[in-house]
């Protein structure tokens, strides 16, 4: 990591996210056991196999990727979180196809589509993800990574930030508590700490002390302190995305051998790639990223420009 500069490592995470969710699109909603072994898991599957969203273009990232670009286009307007503007940008996705590559959308996830319908509604944007325990999908997780990028508060802030852009899609204690710590994870990778998420882990409990909602999903549903977490299983429950892609990262190896880990753990694979390529990226910088990849990947001139605003800054 340390022969990557910050600017090479700021532009693998939104890179590696992106490449992440391409590469995970084919494969999603099978079961680790149908799905090619990982040297054969490439942006374009081996023939014969039952590729998800088969009208797809290979190299094309998904929803994941878009809302990602979203958060990132409105931080940069913006100059803050504004949720009201995220919430917008997220309409604009969904009915014009905004920052989606051809504008094509092709997968939208339930929650989001609720919230997306309710905020067309009029319903403020930090209100309008549903909060029930069973709406903790991983739609504000997916997105959440450029705002650790672009951020320059303090912990406190950026964990606040990250918990009040998952409520625009995603209201629940437990999927604001993820982002959370992802993005202070994110962040301890950028600062090179001997175990970011350790780190991270440490920094959330100092944050938020006991008694607090947030801190109660972390101890109870998320990391329990005095039990070791479930093995990841790469479905699209939030708990389960971050451990996955905590369990791929920290197993180690360069960013393809840890993105294949994560697809190869099936189900949600564009997603749980995706989270896990953002991380990977910051890990091992833009050049770690094969290139047989980047140059593959789809949409370059949407994501050029913000990328080039965020280094910028």
């Amino acid at each position: 990591m340390g022969m990557a500069t910050r600017e090479e490592r700021m532009a693998g995470g939104l890179w590696g996210l992106l490449v992440g969710d391409a590469l995970g699109v084919p494969y999603e909603f099978h079961p680790p056991g149908r799905l090619p072994p990982p040297h054969a898991i490439d942006l374009e599957p081996p023939p014969g196999f039952d590729r998800a969203h088969p009208g797809v273009p290979p190299g094309t990232w998904s929803d994941d990727g878009a809302h990602a670009l979203c958060l990132l286009d409105s931080l940069l307007h913006q100059g803050r979180l504004d949720a009201e503007d995220l919430g917008r940008r997220l309409v604009n996705w969904r009915e014009w196809g905004y920052l989606a590559v051809d504008g094509l959308v092709f997968d939208v996830g339930i929650q989001t589509d609720l919230a997306l319908s309710a905020l067309r509604a009029g319903t403020p944007a930090l209100k309008a993800g549903p909060a029930g325990v069973r709406d903790n999908g991983n739609g504000s997780l997916m997105r959440v990574l450029p705002l650790a990028l672009w951020h320059r508060g303090t912990d406190a802030q950026l964990a606040a930030d990250a918990m009040a852009q998952s409520r625009v899609t995603h209201g629940h204690a437990r999927a604001l508590a993820c982002c959370a710590l992802y993005c202070l994870w994110a962040r301890r990778v950028l600062q090179e700490a001997p175990d970011p998420f350790g780190s991270a882990l440490d920094t959330f409990r100092a944050l938020y002390p006991e008694g607090l909602e947030v801190r109660a999903e972390l101890d109870t549903a998320i990391f329990p302190p005095d039990a070791a977490p479930a093995p990841g299983t790469g479905t699209g429950y939030v708990v389960d995305c971050l451990r996955s892609a905590r369990e791929c990262v920290q197993a180690g190896g360069s960013f393809e051998t840890m993105v294949k880990a994560a697809i190869a753990l099936g189900h949600d694979t564009d997603t749980t790639a995706a989270v896990t390529g953002g991380i990977a990226g910051l890990l091992h910088g833009v050049r770690g990223i094969p290139e047989r990849w980047r140059a593959a990947l789809r949409g370059q001139a949407l994501l050029e420009p913000l990328l080039h605003q965020l280094l910028a800054r």
